[in-house]
């Protein structure tokens, strides 16, 4: 079932979500639902909070991304069987020296910007079936990572631009928090006026 994806303004894009466990409730079909959500919308990367849930669980997929001719071979490879579900995640370590890339959201549509972002990360989680692993992972697929679990943490990569670049960008936010956007996906936008 494909969920509306929560739109810029919306309250549970800024808490800092909660862990979850196994008895989290009909978990076995909100997961496939998110996946769904997320393909429909043509995300690679979609986290609780932006379905309106205030939990510590987000997905990845970045294998649209393995046919970037601007890729090694070895990148695009990684990216092209990446596919994983987080729970609970934690990031232990970000190093490197940070780097510019352009980012979008699905709950900020229509609105890219550079954003900078260090190469390496290594993060704690569970998996769907709550098996633990810590990983490292890096370059782009770090990246996807990083704005997903940015995400869980209540944190939006507009939050990440220079304060010029978010003053530019303030009339059009609200007016994506108002519904004043076309979009190709089933959204929910907090500020749209009820009509009487």
């Amino acid at each position: 079932m494909i969920l509306p994806i929560v739109a810029y303004g919306d309250p549970v894009l800024r808490k800092v979500a909660t862990d979850i466990t196994k008895e989290y409730p009909k978990l076995d079909t909100l997961i496939p639902n998110m996946w769904e959500t997320m393909y429909n919308a043509h995300g690679v990367g979609l986290a609780a909070p932006q379905v309106g849930l205030p939990i510590r669980l987000f997905m990845v997929d970045t294998s649209p991304f393995s046919d970037d001719e601007d890729l090694s071979k070895e990148e695009q490879e990684q990216l092209k069987g990446f596919k994983k579900v987080f729970i609970n995640a934690k990031i232990e370590e970000e190093t490197g020296a940070e780097w510019d890339f352009n980012e979008g959201c699905l709950s900020i549509p229509d609105i890219r910007e550079d954003v900078k972002r260090k190469p390496e990360v290594t993060i704690s989680y569970l998996d769907e079936n709550f098996e633990p692993h810590t990983e490292t992972y890096n370059g782009l697929l770090a990246r996807v990572i990083q704005h997903e679990y940015d995400h869980i943490e209540g944190v939006l990569f507009t939050d990440k631009l220079s304060s010029l670049k978010k003053r530019l960008l303030k009339n059009r936010l609200e007016k994506i928090s108002k519904g004043k956007i076309s979009v190709d996906y089933k959204m929910r936008f907090p500020n749209i006026k009820k009509a009487r």
